[in-house]
């Protein structure tokens, strides 16, 4: 599904080519911490963890997207939300580290990402893995990119078994006759790392637990739109960003056109 342009102050190529600056600025600055052991502290709410790069990168975003756009609104994992940005029509949505436990530990599957969500929907985005060297990039009107070159969901497989990345206690609530067509690959820390994997044809879908965010899904939701895919609650329905609970129940994610036959395979998990 591609959106219709939106009307806003500046276009979707010059918002991309700020959010991938900003991205890749924030993902050089979490750089000088990787494999340093940063300081780490616990959020008190959901005892995950945050690093001194976490709040590094949100520092950049944030000063580099808000002076470009001050009339945008602003909502990020590391910054106490301000309920104005329920007044903007457009609003940036970032994630300054999605995969902290990841990157703490060393491991190379962590992102920053960024979108630009206009009435509730993503229509610019940038996904920076640094370790990876890959920059996922997708706006409204055009195709996604991988390092600048266009990306598509996995064509339909006639033989073998789908791929998933999800916890193992989701693919075992699946009913039965689905999930005897899914093999789980190893765990994927980064969310909105799961996502792009089926938007650049690697893997065929994953269910995501009640409790992500608007920051760990919005740049991977459209990259993944774009790329041919969809993200969708357990009503089939596209998510809806910048509202006053960010929080998510049980999503679903493969290519469009297996989308209606996860979430119907899923709806048992929807009080998981």
């Amino acid at each position: 599904m591609t959106l219709t342009a939106p009307q806003t102050s500046y276009s979707l190529s010059e918002d991309l080519t700020l959010i991938t600056a900003a991205a890749r600025a924030a993902g050089d600055k979490a750089m000088e911490f990787f494999g340093k052991k940063p300081e780490v502290w616990w959020k008190n709410g959901d005892k995950s963890p945050v690093s001194a790069a976490d709040f590094a990168s949100n520092d950049i975003l944030k000063e580099m997207l808000l002076a470009a756009r001050p009339d945008y609104g602003w909502l990020s994992e590391e910054t106490d939300d301000d309920k104005v940005r329920l007044t903007h029509e457009t609003v940036f949505v970032v994630d300054p580290i999605d995969g902290t436990r990841a990157f703490i530990e060393g491991l190379d599957v962590w992102c920053v990402c960024v979108a630009v969500v206009h009435r509730g929907r993503p229509i610019s985005a940038a996904l920076y893995a640094p370790v990876l060297g890959q920059l996922y990039q997708a706006t409204s009107d055009s195709v996604a990119l991988l390092n600048g070159k266009p990306i598509h969901v996995h064509p339909p497989r006639e033989t073998g078994l789908l791929q998933f990345a999800s916890a193992a206690d989701m693919i075992t609530g699946l009913e039965d006759g689905y999930r005897a067509g899914v093999h789980r690959i190893g765990h994927v820390p980064s969310l909105a790392y799961r996502l792009v994997m089926i938007a650049d044809g690697r893997i065929d879908g994953t269910i995501v637990k009640t409790n992500s965010h608007d920051w760990d899904l919005a740049a991977a939701d459209l990259i993944l739109q774009q790329a041919g895919g969809s993200l969708t609650a357990l009503d089939g329905k596209p998510l809806t960003y910048n509202r006053s609970t960010v929080r998510h129940s049980v999503l679903c994610a493969a290519p469009e056109r297996g989308i209606a036959a996860l979430v119907a395979a899923a709806q048992a998990l929807e009080n998981h």
